[in-house]
């Protein structure tokens, strides 16, 4: 079962390659455990960009409806235009993953939430004493199924979970973490055990 600094170990680089792709406006869209790589070096690796779209600000922001039920917000599953997509659907996906991870259950389908959310939170059925409250209450924040009531960015997500990183309290510099192209590319040459 992960612990609190296996958790620290995963989400850092990822939080850091969701934000360098963020800042592009390229969201990846199909966040999943099947598409986290740990390398032989503990090093996570998001892979599988078969999904991902650069959005163009002021533009149509029609995406082709791609999505694995468990980890996908309510966003993805149409094509209507008030149905927006953006940093806070890969943050819902991310947060799906750690909802298993913490929990050892699938996040229920966000359809289905959408009309009658009995899922139990994170903070309600986690281990406090092992991942600490506030990452608990994160994971819940960004699983909302009301995209509105999501973070909005990866800095919004890190803050929150600020106690758990072991970040600062003016939070953590984006520039501090091993996020260059350069980084993420050596990374992606080490394989290892997929997380399932």
């Amino acid at each position: 079962a992960p612990d609190e600094s296996w958790m620290r170990a995963l989400l850092e680089p990822l939080l850091g390659a969701l934000e360098v792709l963020h800042r592009e406006d390229v969201f990846h869209r199909d966040i999943a455990p099947d598409n986290i790589l740990i390398g032989d070096d503990g090093v996570p690796m998001l892979l599988d960009f078969g999904a991902a779209r650069h959005v163009i600000s002021d533009r149509s922001q029609t995406l082709t409806a791609i999505l694995k039920p468990s980890y996908a917000p309510i966003e993805q599953y149409g094509e209507s235009p008030s149905l927006r997509q953006g940093a806070w659907t890969d943050l819902y996906a991310l947060a799906g993953v750690l909802y298993w991870l913490v929990t050892g259950q699938r996040p229920s389908d966000a359809l289905a939430r959408l009309r009658e959310d009995t899922m139990p939170g994170a903070s309600a059925i986690g281990n406090v004493e092992v991942f600490g409250g506030a990452l608990l209450r994160s994971i819940d924040w960004a699983l909302n199924p009301d995209e509105s009531q999501r973070p909005r960015r990866v800095a919004d997500f890190r803050r929150a979970c600020l106690p758990m990183l072991g970040g600062e309290a003016d939070g953590a510099s984006a520039a501090s973490l091993p996020t260059t192209a350069a980084a993420l590319a050596a990374g992606c040459s080490v394989i290892g055990a997929v997380l399932f």
